[in-house]
């Protein structure tokens, strides 16, 4: 595995949110074209999708705002202008959120099937997506 063509690590933040540097990363880097394939065909799907719902903004709006330029900072302004502004607690009810996805929730099944795909069915440490993610990333 390539370590340059995987995104940042989910646990990362801009403006206090996780995930958003994530997404903001794979838009870049598939437009550079150093995005692992397996990544391609959920790019503003699942989590992706989330976020931007969660903030209000659509996809491919906020993708045309990144390819323009936008740093992330940049990039979460101009969402909490087009979509809406957020506050500490919009933060801390999203992360609590988003980084239990799939531990004890109706997402659990859809972890194991990834989890079994991609050979660490084995792996009871990994019981959320983030942990997953960062698995299969090798981060951990």
């Amino acid at each position: 595995m390539n370590p340059s063509q995987v995104p940042v690590s989910p646990r990362e933040t801009v403006g206090g949110l996780f995930y958003l540097p994530r997404l903001l990363d794979k838009i870049r880097r598939h437009a550079r074209g150093e995005l692992r394939a397996d990544f391609h065909a959920n790019l503003g799907l699942g989590m992706d999708a989330r976020m931007c719902r969660f903030l209000h903004v659509d996809y491919e709006s906020l993708k045309a705002v990144v390819l323009a330029g936008a740093t992330d900072a940049e990039a979460l302004a101009w969402c909490q202008e087009h979509g809406r502004p957020l506050n500490d607690e919009d933060a801390v009810v999203w992360n609590g959120f988003i980084s239990k996805r799939g531990w004890r929730d109706e997402a659990t099944p859809i972890l194991e099937q990834h989890k079994a795909e991609a050979g660490m069915a084995d792996r009871t440490d990994l019981v959320t997506f983030f942990d997953f993610f960062d698995a299969d990333e090798g981060r951990r």
